[in-house]
């Protein structure tokens, strides 16, 4: 009988209560050494593996596990150390590895963007006169480990080289053939030496191949897979992608590798493979179960989905996988012990989806009768949930499409009148919003939530963190003034407790940079406004002070690409709750008198689809939405926006569609890159481009912050120039953060200066 197998790309590395990142976080103190670190974060890898080989997996990954980032894994693999990094030419230490990520107080870390179209960061790459060597095998390591500590034959993982160069920078589109040959050869001196260990298949994940590609990178494609496929004859390749579908699925699939792994999730990847076929001397490696959402599959539905393509593919060259790796999920649902049932029910976090794959695969091998207990278990939870009451419409709900989504005014006549209300003066500095969360900050909110503290002693613990900090907002001499957000957690999991149609898991946790975890929201229900959620800590900031204090909201969109979203009707129509709902929150603001609202959109561009033909559409969801949060206030009522970590080229003028009186984007990590977007285009509304990086422990000096400043200026007016750092300052301890707002506020002071010497 044919046999079908099962595999996974990659698993969760955090741990199931986020073990890695306190490793990581006490050795960063110094509170353990580098031995106690690797010998913690061993086993949590171990803990992944080992429940990979128990549920059943067949193809079970190694490599895919980081300290960090899996791109800076493969920048130091391949010896890219920035020049500012100390390299002592061979392996780089883990001191230095850490560095390239979060700096240090004499160098700024690289730049860190997000990964494809997710909320997870990488590190990027900079390949400015690179010399690449294999300074380390990880791979072989890890293989290693695996098969002498568990008794797995694993599946090495790397990320391709196509994909790799091309999400690096420091270098000319002309220098990429170059740079393409000169790792070529350490590419197959890894793969020579997996094959000599005796290594069966390694995946490679090239998921550039989603995007749109040219002529030439097809050709430049063909030759680095040629030469890899002479180079190691014994070893099976899986070409793997995911996010979407191939792009020229025709020439990808019948490149010279043994597999090719293709999201059946998202895209129209069944409908290429109907139209082309699939070559017959290749394994099909079919992600069929979502990778990147929460919600249990319809095991029905996916078996007729393996079923389809078994008609195409012939089920021994046939490998059930997820549409991606779990990393983008949560570990396991078993600890979610408070849940509603009929939510809980209907989850699927990542061991679960190892399940699910397991099943299919039994369901397909020996009939659905094998598994017709399961079958009818997945479909019996799913309709529960879509039948409840969380899924039902709200009475009233007030219809997205009747309610206005444009300004009164447009921004040449309202910025006038606010700026005549708002008496700022030039070069106005602000922070982008939250404030250090101390570990005192997080006991006293642990405190709370455990009932050990009442819900006033909780409040009033927040009030003196806000008004401890309004004091120092004044001090350090900042003009707009923010109230710090100690009373949140999440920008989106806060504002997931509170709205009607939202729910915070305990323990659903995804590593979204760095240590920094995030627990998403899941979207299960309705959205709709309930009460007030930023109002309270908003008035009284704004009550101890006679400077503006600025309302703070996460947008529409963010929270929509920063949840686990329903997939039983449209995410438009959710996105439109959303906005529905926030858009109440906004007029309470400015009910009372909060003239300043910040409304955050960081996830807008990351939301970008991977194929320039569904832009538009989204772009233009994504704006209407932004607006419709927003276009009921005043012409006197200003709104700001934030964005952070992007392509800003690319979205450009959906940043101006906002309508947003007031932009900040980050511009620190990218050494100023991203101002060259504002020397090419024209904006016509005002912006703060962040002046330092707030990911790295380092105080920026003054001359840096001014050289930052100076750069902008040379673009943007001044009297329409935010000065700000370049995120919030919530990871940030208090010494730091209070003496890198001195120097940003001295410089601005010295600039804005030496600006009305020039216009006086």
């Amino acid at each position: 009988m044919a046999k079908i197998r099962s595999s996974n790309l990659g698993y969760p590395r955090i741990g199931k209560k986020r073990e890695w990142k306190k490793a990581l976080e006490k050795f960063w103190s110094g509170e353990s050494t580098e031995a106690e670190l690797l010998k913690e974060t061993k086993k949590i890898r171990l803990e992944g593996l080992r429940k990979q080989q128990e549920k059943g997996i067949d193809l079970i990954p190694v490599g895919d596990f980081s300290l960090y980032d899996q791109v800076l894994d493969t920048s130091v693999m391949f010896g890219i150390v920035p020049k500012r990094f100390q390299n002592n030419g061979g392996k780089t230490s883990l001191e230095t590895y850490f560095s390239i990520a979060r700096g240090t107080k004499d160098a700024v870390a690289s730049e860190m963007t997000k990964w494809f179209n997710t909320n997870y960061h990488y590190i990027v790459p900079e390949f400015d006169d690179a010399k690449p060597f294999l300074a380390e095998n990880r791979l072989l390591t890890f293989y290693k480990e695996a098969k002498e500590e568990l008794g797995i034959e694993g599946k090495p993982v790397i990320l391709g080289p196509i994909t790799f160069l091309k999400l690096g920078k420091g270098y000319k589109q002309a220098e990429f053939p170059q740079l393409l040959q000169a790792f070529l050869p350490l590419y197959i001196q890894v793969l020579q030496e997996l094959q000599e260990a005796g290594v069966n298949w390694v995946q490679i994940d090239e998921p550039i191949f989603v995007t749109d590609l040219s002529q030439k990178d097809l050709l430049e494609i063909k030759q680095a897979y040629e030469a890899i496929a002479k180079a190691v004859p014994e070893i099976k390749i899986i070409l793997q992608t995911y996010f979407e579908s191939i792009s020229s699925y025709e020439y990808i699939v019948n490149l010279p590798v043994a597999g090719v792994g293709i999201d059946f999730v998202h895209g129209d990847s069944l409908n290429d493979l109907c139209e082309y076929g699939f070559p017959k001397d290749k394994v099909l490696a079919a992600g069929v179960i979502d990778g990147r959402n929460v919600w249990r599959q319809d095991l029905e539905s996916k078996l007729g989905l393996v079923e389809t393509i078994g008609q195409l593919v012939d089920k021994d060259r046939l490998i059930i996988q997820p549409s991606c790796s779990l990393l983008h999920a949560p570990v396991t649902k078993k600890t979610e012990t408070t849940l509603d049932p009929i939510i809980k029910d209907a989850l699927s976090f990542a061991d679960e989806k190892l399940e699910e794959i397991v099943l299919i695969v039994k369901g397909v091998q020996n009939g659905k009768e094998s598994i017709a207990d399961k079958l009818e278990e997945s479909k019996r939870a799913i309709e529960v949930l879509n039948n409840s009451k969380y899924r039902t419409k709200t009475a009233g709900q007030m219809n997205a499409d009747a309610l206005n989504a444009d300004r009164e005014l447009p921004f040449a006549k309202r910025i006038s009148i606010q700026k005549e209300i708002l008496g700022l003066p030039l070069l106005p500095t602000t922070t982008i919003g939250s404030l250090p969360q101390t570990t005192e900050v997080r006991k006293q909110r642990l405190k709370w939530r455990k009932g050990d503290l009442s819900d006033r002693e909780y409040e009033q613990y927040i009030e003196n963190e806000i008004e401890k900090w309004i004091r120092i907002q004044e001090e350090i001499g900042i003009d707009v003034l923010v109230h710090g957000e100690f009373e949140r957690t999440d920008m989106v999991e806060f504002f997931g407790e509170k709205l009607n149609g939202f729910l915070v898991t305990k323990f659903g946790w995804v590593q979204s940079y760095g240590s920094r975890c995030v627990k998403p929201p899941l979207i299960f229900g309705e959205v709709s406004f309930d009460k007030p959620m930023t109002v309270k800590e908003s008035v009284y900031a704004q009550s101890l002070t006679s400077k503006r204090v600025k309302g703070m909201l996460t947008g529409p969109i963010t929270m929509l690409n920063w949840s686990f979203v329903r997939d039983d009707i449209p995410r438009v129509d959710v996105l439109n709750q959303i906005a529905v709902a926030l858009r109440k929150e906004v007029e309470e603001l400015e009910r009372n008198d909060i003239k300043i609202i910040q409304v955050d959109e960081p996830a807008l561009r990351e939301g970008l689809p991977l194929k320039r033909d569904k832009w538009d559409e989204y772009l233009n969801e994504a704006v209407h939405a932004f607006k419709l949060s927003t276009a009921s206030v005043e012409n006197s009522t200003q709104i700001h926006t934030h964005m952070c970590y992007s392509s800003f080229g690319d979205i450009f003028h959906a940043i101006s569609g906002l309508d947003a009186d007031v932009i900040s984007i980050e511009t620190s990590r990218s050494h100023g890159e991203l101002i060259t977007t504002f020397e090419e285009n024209t904006y016509d509304k005002e912006i703060g481009l962040g002046v330092y990086d707030i990911h790295s422990p380092r105080i920026p000096g003054k001359k840096e912050v001014t050289e930052n400043i100076k750069r902008a200026l040379k673009t943007i007016p001044a009297n329409r120039f935010w000065i700000n750092p370049d995120c919030g300052l919530k990871t940030r301890q208090e010494p730091e953060t209070i003496a890198a707002l001195k120097i940003m506020v001295e410089a601005a002071k010295e600039v804005r200066n030496a600006q009305l010497y020039v216009q006086n």
